[in-house]
């Protein structure tokens, strides 16, 4: 399962990016500007990361060696705003290094 680590990545950093703009950008603008086309636009595809998000980590866990403790670090930070940047700097950026 270790070769879904750099497709964990990408999704990891996707995830953050779509979470983010759906917060910051589109949600504003449907509630501020009574425009709620960016936040259907956005909304599908964070919806289908964040899922690949859950199920990579689940997936992944054993391989890296997570206790249950660190595996729900990482599930958390997937509703956390900007968490899933820690969690690649943390958990992801130093055991790719390791494989």
């Amino acid at each position: 399962m270790l070769k879904l680590l750099p497709i964990f990545r990408i999704v990891t950093l996707l995830e953050g990016v779509s979470y983010i703009l759906l917060l910051f950008v589109a949600t504003p603008i449907k509630y501020f500007g009574n425009d709620p086309q960016y936040v259907k636009l956005l909304g599908m595809p964070h919806g289908l990361l964040f899922i690949a998000y859950v199920v990579l980590a689940i997936l992944i866990s054993k391989d890296m060696k997570w206790n249950s403790r660190t595996l729900r670090t990482i599930l958390l930070a997937s509703i956390i705003p900007f968490a899933t940047f820690y969690v690649e700097k943390k958990f992801l950026r130093k055991s790719n290094a390791r494989h």
